[in-house]
């Protein structure tokens, strides 16, 4: 059974070789909406509905800053420690102690291997919290990039579920999804780091 969920304690930075993920924060609004969540390209995979405005961005912020507060959502913004520019963002939901990741990036950054050095690092994190006993995420099964990504990131191949997900930014039509799982040593204990 997980610990009290209210108590986990997730760093609000998390840094790696090349980037800084950082809670989100009211003030990332445009940067968000004009680097992945207006641009059809980056959204055709996600959850969530495309932007269409700034306004839109900013309510999904309000819920993101407030999930955090329920300790049920946490949103990271992908910076480059370069500069300090946002290419994307990532995060996890938290399902009772199972943990969804997920990420997107502009698509000026895509193949630069940002998702999975993102990935890694959640995943780091999360294996070392107590209230978590599950980690793992799903893709669109037509979506082979973010499928590699999850599998560089060390995740494996649990089940292929069939019309599984309406994906809104693909007019809501019902796809096959490859779900994925942090794979355990059968205890509910993770893998070493």
């Amino acid at each position: 059974m997980p610990a009290d969920l209210k108590s986990i304690q997730i760093p609000e930075r998390l840094v790696t070789d090349r980037l800084i993920l950082s809670r989100l924060r009211h003030e990332d609004a445009e940067e968000i909406f004009y680097t992945y969540a207006s641009k059809p390209e980056c959204t055709k995979y996600v959850s969530w509905p495309t932007h269409q405005s700034i306004k839109d961005t900013r309510a999904y912020l309000t819920r993101t800053i407030e999930g955090w507060r329920q300790a049920i959502d946490f949103s990271y913004g992908i910076r480059l420690q370069t500069n300090g520019r946002l290419i994307g963002g990532c995060g996890f939901l938290n399902d009772n102690g199972k943990a969804q990741i997920g990420y997107v990036l502009g698509v000026l950054h895509w193949g630069n291997g940002y998702a999975t050095e993102a990935s890694v690092k959640l995943i780091g994190m999360l294996k070392k919290e107590s209230g978590i006993f599950r980690i793992g995420s799903f893709v669109d099964a037509d979506n082979l990039a973010s499928a590699k990504v999850l599998i560089k990131a060390g995740l494996v191949e649990e089940a292929v579920l069939q019309n599984w997900f309406q994906f809104p930014n693909q007019d809501n039509a019902t796809k096959d999804c490859i779900l994925f799982k942090l794979p355990d040593l059968g205890n509910g204990c993770f893998s070493g780091d």
